[in-house]
């Protein structure tokens, strides 16, 4: 035994590394693992594009199936393809502004994120889309003046390629873009190719181009004035319990009050259509009932609460889920058109070959629509959802609710002023609004250290020259928004021509 240790002990003395090696087996076993690990990465990248396609080619089948149409079906299958690849865009860049300072506040996973999006974005689509939509969207370009219904179909084909196109770069680049702009640039560039530059309603794309600076403005100093509101009512108050007892029912108040107003005005048109008493009335009444019943429920909720700002984040956080929700659903109502108008369109001019004005949507185009923003939500959506909810600015549930109050509010004042206004935009703004009131009321140092010498969650000690200095928005991200913005209607109409010509150069005519 004596002898057997010694050797042992020798051995180990001569070569002590060996003790650390692992065995053979346990290598080869890690070698296992790594690649498994990246076989499951390179599968995870391709399951996307093929869901997508799957996505596609259903959309043609449903075309061929339920269209009706026996000549030219191809041409109608290749359009609902077209409406679906929009469609998917739409879901991966536009919905993130609903859910984005939800999932960035913690109040919602982004697993819970995706579902209620998806679930009230297709609700949205389905219920309360219009089942008539303009043809040429936002009134662009007079149809009068199109030579035939051939031409016209190839610029509504044209407009679907270079709208979806340029959403899908926007996304890919990590920028928030107007899918609306982006179509009436398409609808713009397909109609000047046509028949000329006469053929655009020039009053109309000012007013759209103003929209590029009224509408994130108008969303941003909403958004700053509520978080303002909230800082001095709630956060900075002795007794933060009983403020959020006073004021948070208002302000769940407003909200409801504001989608009510907007649903009234832009949703449920297939089975109600309101007069301007009706709506006041509603959105009056809503207002009312639900700032009734919120006072005893954040009332009993707010019950045994510490008087810190972490209890007025838990209080914020179910509103919020009902305000991303609430979005959702207002965004499928309204921007679904973006995806299907023009297949309809297509359709239309297929069917009865002439060009009209306004057409019927068929719910089989709505379905594609519907259900293709909430899975292009669901594959490509989480990049823009993370850029919009944290890297823009940092979130929290009172900030983001704040974003969420100024989309719905913004919509209302800006429809009573008669300016034209887009919903990317607004809420996008919002977030930049909270951000850079965030970095003004930093450089307020004194005035702000002197609020919260009181409060039970002291900051921490930032010197003065740094606390000046601090950039609470990040310019890169900033940038990119503001120059896609800017880009996105000259370009989807440069885009479209280009395909506008291609279509009518190279395919034949049918």
């Amino acid at each position: 035994m004596s002898t057997t240790h010694g050797e042992t002990r020798r051995d180990r003395a001569r070569d002590p590394g060996d003790a650390l090696k692992k065995p053979s087996l346990d290598k080869d076993l890690e070698k296992l693992v790594h690649v498994e690990a990246a076989t499951r990465t390179l599968a995870g990248s391709f399951a996307a594009p093929a869901l997508a396609l799957l996505f596609l080619g259903c959309s043609g089948v449903l075309a061929g199936v339920y269209s009706g149409v026996s000549t030219d079906a191809a041409l109608v299958i290749f359009a609902a393809i077209l409406g679906g690849y929009m469609a998917l865009n739409i879901g991966a860049n536009d919905v993130a502004n609903n859910v984005g300072p939800a999932v960035g506040a913690r109040a919602l996973t982004m697993t819970g994120a995706l579902l209620i999006a998806a679930v009230f974005e297709s609700a949205g689509a389905l219920l309360a889309g219009g089942d008539v939509v303009s043809t040429i969207s936002k009134g662009i370009i007079d149809p009068a003046r199109v030579a035939d219904s051939q031409t016209f179909i190839w610029a509504m084909m044209a407009a679907l390629v270079s709208s979806a196109l340029w959403v899908n770069l926007a996304t890919w680049v990590g920028a928030p873009v107007s899918t609306t702009h982006a179509v009436v640039g398409g609808v713009a560039g397909a109609g000047i190719a046509a028949a000329g530059w006469s053929l655009v309603n020039w009053p109309t794309m000012g007013a759209i181009a103003a929209s590029w600076v009224i509408s994130p403005v108008l969303g941003g100093v909403i958004a700053a004035l509520f978080l303002a509101f909230i800082k001095v009512n709630l956060i900075y108050r002795e007794d933060k319990i009983a403020a959020a007892r006073k004021w948070i029912p208002l302000l769940v108040a407003i909200m409801a009050g504001a989608f009510a107003w907007y649903l009234s005005i832009k949703g449920f048109q297939k089975i109600w259509r309101p007069d301007t008493t009706t709506i006041t009335l509603v959105t009056i009444g809503t207002f009312a009932g639900v700032w009734a019943l919120m006072r005893p429920l954040i009332r009993r909720q707010s019950r045994g609460m510490e008087n810190r700002n972490q209890s007025l984040r838990r209080l914020f956080r179910i509103p919020l889920i009902f305000s991303a929700a609430l979005l959702s659903f207002a965004h499928g109502a309204n921007d679904v058109a973006n995806a299907v108008a023009p297949l309809a369109a297509i359709l239309h001019s297929v069917q009865f070959g002439d060009v009209a004005a306004k057409v019927a949507i068929p719910m089989w185009v709505m379905l594609i629509g519907a259900f293709g923003i909430s899975l292009g939500l669901f594959l490509y959506g989480p990049k823009l959802i993370r850029m919009v909810g944290a890297q823009i600015t940092k979130m929290n549930p009172m900030r983001a609710y704040c974003v969420a109050l100024s989309a719905a509010v913004t919509v209302i004042v800006a429809s009573w002023l008669g300016l034209p206004v887009s919903s990317t935009h607004i809420a996008v703004g919002a977030v930049f609004g909270v951000g850079f009131f965030r970095e003004y009321y930093t450089r307020r140092s004194k005035r702000r250290r002197e609020l919260v010498r009181r409060n039970s969650d002291p900051l921490p000690d930032i010197p003065e020259d740094e606390m000046m200095s601090r950039k609470l928005v990040r310019r890169a991200h900033f940038l990119t928004v503001v120059a896609a913005w800017v880009v996105t209607v000259p370009a989807s109409a440069l885009l479209a021509a280009v395909v506008f010509w291609g279509l009518t150069t190279f395919v034949p005519a049918f």
